[in-house]
């Protein structure tokens, strides 16, 4: 049996945004994702954005998409109606999270961790929504260390969580580290690893840095050796995030979740290998 992919976009702002999102998901929409994730702005900013693109990529794409819902910059009341808006739209699923505190904002809403989060989806909703969270193979950025991250993480599926998505990584033997250790902790939902393809590196530093994903040095380094020559780099780039992809399935990973950034070329290349 295959193994199950879903797909991750963000909400579009612009015109030109829409129709890049329109032009990707039509394209991976040929991969049979189990489902497709809309991600959810920092300080509240898509609080329109996100259930918009949600409800464009169910009715125009036919995809199964779930919105990430997240404490920031959200009120108990505002999260109650986004919940009531993506039930009458018939989406069953959420990804459930604290989310990143833009700079300068001191507090995150009403609920301060994703825990209360689930918590709260749980009480509100109890077996309506399946409900995904985050975890850290590499540990949060913020986490104190790897055993308190590890116990951050249970208490998020101690509320009710069904699933949990990682962050990405490029070391699959954190990934495993990872799963055991929280097993051992009692943790048992499914733990799918989200895969981020290779596209624009120098960006790729930038999001790593902030968000605590290592990056081997060997590729970097890899990657400066290859100079200018685009098409090299592109194919080492899904040669290698292809081959982390392949020994994960074979390691039992549930599923994978890949992060798109709205681009259809570099997820289709890591699929293509895999495939």
């Amino acid at each position: 049996m295959p193994t199950p992919i879903s797909f991750e976009f963000y909400p579009p702002k612009t015109d030109e945004q829409r129709a890049q999102l329109d032009k990707t998901a039509a394209k991976l929409k040929s991969q049979k994702p189990e489902y497709v994730s809309c991600t959810f702005g920092a300080g509240g900013s898509t609080l329109s954005y996100t259930p918009e693109t949600v409800e464009r990529l169910h009715r125009e794409h036919g995809l199964d998409a779930a919105p990430h819902l997240s404490c920031v910059g959200g009120t108990r009341e505002e999260l109650g109606e986004l919940l009531e808006r993506y039930k009458a739209m018939g989406c069953r699923r959420i990804v459930a999270l604290r989310g990143d505190l833009p700079s300068g904002m001191g507090h995150t809403g009403d609920f301060r961790y994703a825990t209360e989060l689930v918590e709260f989806i749980r009480r509100e909703h109890d077996g309506y929504f399946h409900i995904e969270v985050g975890c850290y193979p590499e540990c949060h950025p913020q986490s104190d260390d790897a055993l308190a991250d590890l116990r951050h993480f249970k208490a998020k599926v101690d509320a009710g969580a069904d699933g949990a998505i990682t962050q990405y990584f490029y070391n699959a033997d954190a990934y495993f580290r990872f799963v055991d250790d929280a097993r051992k902790l009692g943790v048992d939902i499914p733990i799918v690893p989200g895969i981020m393809p290779i596209s624009n590196f120098s960006q790729l530093r930038r999001f790593s840095d902030a968000c605590g994903a290592e990056i081997p040095r060997w590729i970097g380094k890899r990657m400066q050796a290859y100079g200018d020559d685009v098409e090299a780099i592109r194919d080492f780039a899904a040669d290698f995030v292809a081959d982390m992809c392949r020994r994960l399935i074979d390691g039992g990973a549930p599923g994978l979740h890949f992060y798109t950034l709205n681009l259809t070329k570099p997820t289709l290349s890591v699929l293509a290998r895999i495939r």
